[in-house]
């Protein structure tokens, strides 16, 4: 072991408190950004939803749109446990479902388009998911040969 590799050693020690974890590090929280929709009513439901996630560890910033129904909370926690406490509120909670409806290709779809979501933003869809239509395109020239009128024996029901 070289000069460098001890003094790398040595502060490892040192910065652990003297445990030997050389492979493991701590994964740091990222600074993140949580979009809730909590239904709430009055300004006492306001304020124990914001009180009750200001309290949470890593919290920075808990900003509340009574009239949309969301709360935006900012900081080093993680989306599940800012969930969990708001649900813990005994209020119902989700996490934010509605995006721009410039952002969905077809915002007026029954999966889509909500009564209930702020002016301007639609239900979240998955594009993967089907949504009742389908259009179905044979490739198989049989099919088309089948109806031709080019093929005098195309149909015998006529």
């Amino acid at each position: 072991m070289g000069v460098g590799g001890t003094f790398e050693y040595i502060s490892e020690l040192i910065g652990n408190g003297g445990s030997h974890s050389y492979g493991k590090r701590k994964k740091k929280k990222q600074f993140q950004t949580v979009e809730l929709k909590v239904r709430m009513d009055c300004d006492g439901c306001v304020l124990k939803v914001k009180n009750s996630l200001s309290s949470l560890k890593g919290v920075k910033t808990v900003e509340i749109n009574k009239k949309q129904q969301k709360v935006t909370v900012s900081g080093y926690a993680d989306a599940s446990k800012v969930l969990k406490k708001a649900k813990g509120t005994g209020k119902k909670a989700e996490i934010w479902p509605y995006v721009p409806y410039n952002l969905v290709a077809q915002p007026y779809i029954a999966q889509a388009y909500d009564k209930k979501a702020p002016p301007g933003y639609v239900r979240k869809v998955d594009p993967n998911v089907n949504t009742g239509t389908m259009a179905v395109h044979y490739d198989d020239p049989s099919y088309t040969a089948m109806f031709s009128d080019d093929n005098p024996n195309a149909c015998s029901i006529m």
